[in-house]
């Protein structure tokens, strides 16, 4: 009990405390201290006006008590704490009362308890639930995504006579809504008998929320058309849905519709235009609005921030950022995620190295999720072990997000076994953990690890989705897995309830094009469901130069560039067959039209992290600090390959090279070689050398990288766009069937 030796508040005592009644007496509905009760700032404060009215007995007045446990519950001081423990000082709560401690339970971090105090009340109440306690006891189920409990709170309104109050079903449209059943809220809505525009508006942002932006817009037409005045909020949830339509026409419409009929703007209104403009990509209209808005906070900021970001333009988006009155870590997310999203990993990980050296704010999940993508990316292990240990040291949750991100980011770096130890680590598995798992196995080649790991998903009853299917079909492609892969394809639908999409459809040419099975292929192809996308015809095409079929390359890649004209990739593929079948004038006609068209193949970039620097390199390239020591390392490997046996395979060659020396000149500066020269002159022995190229490794790369492995006695892991090749003693994990 709060001691009243030095009162904040004069508190007056009642004439007849030493004979308090505890029965309903007029004589409390005017006692001073309920009026104090109003002007009450803090807990403290509260617990003195608590004392009195313990002393004076005004606590067992029903009413009194009702607005003691109002303030402790629902005022801006509250404390769900001492509003229990007030509450259960109360010989006989009223109706009243138990609501107002369901609503705050239900608005609290633990709604769970606000049902189990309205439990409580079925037991220990003389009075029923009324047409207020439903919607708050609904809003907790909602909360809790609670379907089983929320159905059972509208069957009983039902019973008590209340299945039509507008509150009532108001609170089941949202709950449906929320728990991902939009037919049941639909449903309700429609059989709710006087719509208010609290019920349009409910029914909407379900929709808007729901991933049915279509579905929200046309109702909110409707809702016009039955003359029910929007609001404020009505329109928060119409922009949203523009926003994820990106429907920038509609959305403008609707920003002139809010002036036009005068509905008030507001900061949080204003914010949904704002996000709006930015998400459908007029970041000059959102300026337009920015530069006009009264009031901003950091949601503004962020929201332009995140539009500039997108648009790839940096400069502004650090102009933004410099000028926010703040920077939380919302912010240094935006620009983290959007580098990392971009394929700038290595611009994400020197923002998350300013963002270390400010000390404030601390990096949160979206944080690190964000960077250790970027490390993947990158193939940057020391950081992405050095954000590992941090998350152990913060004693931060392992949930199923993180663990993904560090299952993915341990595999592309080339740490399998780590990978495994965190995927050991955790109890919880959900179907990303699982899929991330098989994936790391394919990229390796362990198809049939990958496989069992499938199989152990299944047991443990977590069902796969699409995202798994592609992984699994990828595991057999690259361990040439056909029978495996055409089963697991053809199980997807009928056994999984996952409806192929194309990129199974792409993985499946590719292992039927790997394994030479190509008028199978194009069997397949002719009988898509859905038209075929590039990547299909691509995987044609990667088999067709695997097994040297020019007649159907040719067919496959006039259907990719009939889809993606300036593919380059495509007149790659085709140059490299046309030159391995010694057609070098078709070659020099694919170059001369790639320059013609101002097509530019997409330059060849291979990393490597050496004490936690990562260095890349270009082809040809000479702008690194220790190029003279590379170069010279790199004229020593030709001599030793050469020596050995070593021929360059000169169809791996775009561009029509005449002279010989030149050809071998061109194929020795491949960026995965000058890497692998800067980690031979960088590492210890003991240390493997581990590259990461942003393109498919050419062959002529791989058959040097099986030999250099061989006479350096040396282990190398490059990581190209598609699987990881683990060179040892001459020898690669692939087999060759890459």
């Amino acid at each position: 009990m709060a001691s009243l030796s030095t009162p904040l508040i004069s508190l007056p005592r009642h004439p007849n405390s030493s004979s308090p009644t505890f029965s309903t007496d007029l004589r409390f509905s005017s006692h001073p201290a309920l009026s104090l009760i109003d002007q009450c700032t803090s807990i403290k404060q509260l617990k003195q006006v608590h004392a009195q009215m313990l002393r004076t007995g005004v606590l067992f007045d029903p009413y009194s008590a009702s607005k003691l446990i109002t303030a402790s519950a629902l005022s801006s001081f509250s404390s769900l704490d001492y509003a229990r423990q007030v509450f259960d000082q109360i010989p006989q709560p009223n109706v009243y009362t138990w609501n107002t401690l369901i609503r705050a339970y239900a608005s609290s971090s633990d709604p769970a308890e606000s049902i189990l105090v309205f439990l409580d009340m079925l037991d220990h109440c003389s009075e029923c639930p009324d047409k207020y306690t439903y919607p708050f006891a609904i809003k907790a189920a909602s909360e809790l995504r609670a379907l089983q409990v929320g159905r059972g709170f509208h069957g009983m309104a039902i019973k008590a006579s209340l299945g039509s109050d507008i509150y009532i079903l108001n609170s089941l449209v949202h709950f449906y809504g929320s728990c991902g059943d939009l037919d049941l809220a639909r449903r309700v809505f429609m059989k709710t008998p006087k719509k208010d525009v609290v019920s349009w508006n409910s029914m909407i942002t379900v929709f808007a929320q729901g991933n049915c932006p279509q579905e929200a817009l046309e109702l909110f037409k409707e809702m016009e058309a039955e003359n029910v005045k929007p609001n404020d909020v009505t329109m928060v949830s119409v922009l949203s849905a523009c926003a994820k339509k990106v429907d920038l026409e509609f959305g403008r419409w609707v920003c002139s519709h809010i002036q036009r009929n005068e509905i008030k703007e507001n900061l949080t209104l204003n914010n949904a235009m704002l996000d709006m403009y930015v998400k459908c990509g007029s970041v000059d209209d959102a300026k337009r609005l920015f530069d006009r808005m009264p009031e901003k906070d950091i949601v503004s900021w962020t929201t332009m921030l995140d539009g500039y970001a997108q648009l790839g333009n940096y400069e502004e988006a650090w102009r933004v950022f410099a000028a926010m009155p703040s920077q939380d870590i919302a912010a240094w997310n935006v620009l983290i995620s959007s580098y990392e999203q971009s394929g700038k990993p290595k611009e994400a990980l020197a923002v998350f190295n300013e963002l270390q050296k400010s000390k404030s704010p601390k990096p949160d999940e979206v944080t690190l999720v964000s960077t250790l993508a970027a490390c993947a990316q990158l193939g940057a292990i020391d950081l992405g072990g050095w954000i590992h240990v941090y998350i152990k040291k913060q004693v931060m949750k392992l949930n199923c997000h993180l663990t993904t991100s560090l299952i993915d980011m341990y595999a592309k770096c080339g740490d399998l076994d780590k990978a495994l130890e965190v995927f050991n680590s955790v109890e919880r598995r959900d179907v990303f953990v699982w899929s991330a798992m098989i994936a790391g196995l394919a990229m390796h080649g362990q198809g049939r690890d990958a496989l069992e790991f499938f199989s152990k998903m299944l047991e443990a009853k977590v069902k796969p989705n699409a995202v798994t299917f592609t992984n699994v079909l990828c595991a057999c492609s690259h361990t040439g897995l056909v029978d495996e892969g055409r089963t697991f394809f053809y199980q997807m639908e009928p056994v999984y309830g996952v409806v192929p999409g194309i990129k199974h459809y792409a993985c499946m040419v590719d292992i039927l094009g790997r394994s030479g099975n190509l008028d199978e292929a194009v069997e397949l192809i002719e009988k898509m469901p859905i038209p075929p996308t590039a990547s299909v015809w691509g995987a044609l095409l990667g088999a067709c130069k695997l097994h040297g079929n020019v007649v159907l390359a040719e067919k496959a890649c006039s259907h990719l560039l009939e889809l993606d004209p300036r593919n380059h990739g495509a007149y790659v593929l085709l140059s490299n067959i046309y030159a391995e079948t010694g057609k070098w004038d078709e070659v020099s006609g694919l170059r001369k039209h790639m320059r013609d068209a101002g097509i530019k193949k997409e330059p060849g970039c291979s990393s490597i992290e050496v004490n936690g620097s990562v260095h890349e390199f270009l082809v040809g390239d000479n702008s690194h600090p220790l190029c003279k020591e590379i170069y010279s390392k790199l004229d020593e490997m030709a001599l030793r390959l050469k020596s050995n046996g070593y021929v360059p395979n000169k169809s791996h060659l775009l561009q029509f090279v005449e002279e010989e020396d030149m050809k071998d000149h061109a194929l020795i500066l491949h960026s995965e070689k000058l890497a692998i020269a800067f980690g031979l002159i960088s590492l210890s022995p003991s240390q493997p050398i581990q590259v990461v190229k942003n393109l498919r490794v050419c062959g002529d790369c791989h058959s040097v990288a099986k030999l250099i492995s061989k006479l350096y006695d040396r282990e190398i892991l490059l990581r190209d766009r598609y699987r990881f090749h683990h060179f040892r003693d001459g020898h690669c994990s692939c087999n060759d069937y890459w």
